[in-house]
């Protein structure tokens, strides 16, 4: 996912001495390069819905029924819960180095304070909260690149999608062209001189086309950008380019 202006900006922390509040330290290449309270802010939001995730109560897990895209279309059953909480887990293993692992296991998985983590991983206080600071820029920046499914923001992971495959490129009515299409037909059923009222069908070199209501310009062809089923062999939709 790209960074955009309006995200980091209402994600910036408004007493930031690096950003200003403006969210963005500087652009690089046409990029924006986020301040680092943005990345911290997206890694507490992902962490408090961790949490939520975790602590409540197993009743309250919910089920849902889930489209998935590719050629079968297939629906499955998902629990979104405890999805996020596996996907959270197995993301910030993957990212961290071992060192920084051991921090965020110790203090934001099993909930050590940081003295008890200062104590076990032999660190004093400014180092580890250092390495604090450099957990939550890394899997903030992670969280919100991720794709296809990222884990920030937590309501888009959890509202069920539709995911449609791929639409086939856009085929034209006429290979030969506008000037190579069929004259306006004066046969009964056919449509003559392209009036806006018809319900008459189209003749086109694959076969029929249903009747276009008002869809229909002045020479009897379908308007640019109108999307018109083709009751033909072909067996998808097709929209007359511009």
């Amino acid at each position: 996912m790209e960074w955009s202006r309006s995200d980091v900006l209402s994600l910036a922390r408004l007493s930031c001495s690096a950003c200003g509040g403006e969210g963005a330290k500087r652009e690089k290449g046409g990029r924006i390069i986020p301040c680092p309270c943005v990345l911290r802010a997206i890694f507490r939001a992902c962490y408090a819905r961790f949490r939520l995730c975790v602590e409540k109560e197993k009743y309250m897990s919910r089920v849902s029924f889930e489209h998935f895209g590719g050629k079968e279309r297939r629906l499955m059953w998902s629990r979104k819960d405890e999805e996020y909480a596996a996907d959270f887990h197995l993301v910030s293993r993957r990212a961290l180095d071992p060192f920084h692992y051991r921090v965020f296991s110790y203090h934001f998985l099993l909930g050590a304070d940081w003295k008890l983590c200062c104590r076990r991983l032999g660190l004093d206080r400014g180092r580890f909260f250092h390495a604090i600071y450099r957990v939550q820029e890394t899997l903030g920046q992670v969280f919100y690149e991720l794709e296809p499914y990222g884990l920030y923001p937590p309501r888009e992971y959890f509202t069920t999608r539709l995911v449609r495959p791929e639409s086939p490129r856009v085929a034209r009515l006429f290979p030969g062209g506008a000037a190579s299409g069929p004259a306006p037909s004066s046969e009964p059923g056919g449509h003559s001189g392209g009036r806006a009222g018809g319900s008459q069908p189209l003749r086109t070199r694959g076969g029929w086309l249903p009747g276009c209501g008002g869809r229909l310009s002045a020479l009897g062809f379908p308007r640019p950008g109108t999307f018109v089923p083709l009751a033909v062999p072909v067996g998808v939709p097709c929209v007359v380019g511009t």
